[in-house]
């Protein structure tokens, strides 16, 4: 599963977020309360929802377990100019930057055996390092996590490692 690479430009990105940790999961819950108001937000660039992840200190895949907090995001992407600030919802600009995109291909709960080739066997053997930046998930609407034959592309923030 080789990545593709891509050069990302700063996005806006329009939704709701959560404190939370993989020991105390709200994600179900954030995008519940996400879901039935995404219609509300305007000037959305396309129908791709994008499950982000914003780490406090960085993300360590050695020093990362189960009790490590997160803000997590539910959101859509948005043009920058003319949008009008929805009731409830946040904004979050997105850094651009070098992302490695992967693909998880089969249910949610497989996902983690995706994590575990990007930064127990890609990472190391590639000639990039994490960069502290947003992760993410990108998906489309019909998107269901249960779907055996369910894709979602995983963006992985790098930088070349400079010798």
């Amino acid at each position: 599963m080789e990545p593709k690479m891509i050069e990302l430009e700063e996005k806006r990105m329009v939704g709701k977020s959560m404190r939370m940790t993989l020991d105390e999961d709200a994600t179900q819950e954030l995008w519940k309360s996400f879901m039935p108001h995404r219609k509300s937000i305007s000037n959305h660039v396309d129908e791709k929802l994008y499950n982000l992840k914003v780490f406090d200190q960085g993300f360590d895949p050695k020093r990362f377990h189960p009790s490590t907090p997160f803000i997590k995001w539910a959101a859509v992407e948005v043009l920058s100019r003319n949008h009008k600030e929805v009731e409830g919802m946040e904004t979050l600009v997105l850094k651009g930057g070098l992302y490695a995109v992967f693909l998880h291909q089969g249910p949610a709960n497989r996902f983690n055996q995706t994590l575990q080739y990007i930064f127990e066997e890609w990472l190391p053997a590639s000639a990039y390092e994490l960069d502290d930046r947003a992760h993410f998930e990108r998906f489309t609407i019909d998107y269901h996590p249960a779907d055996p034959e369910a894709v979602e592309e995983v963006w992985i923030p790098v930088k070349a490692v400079h010798e």
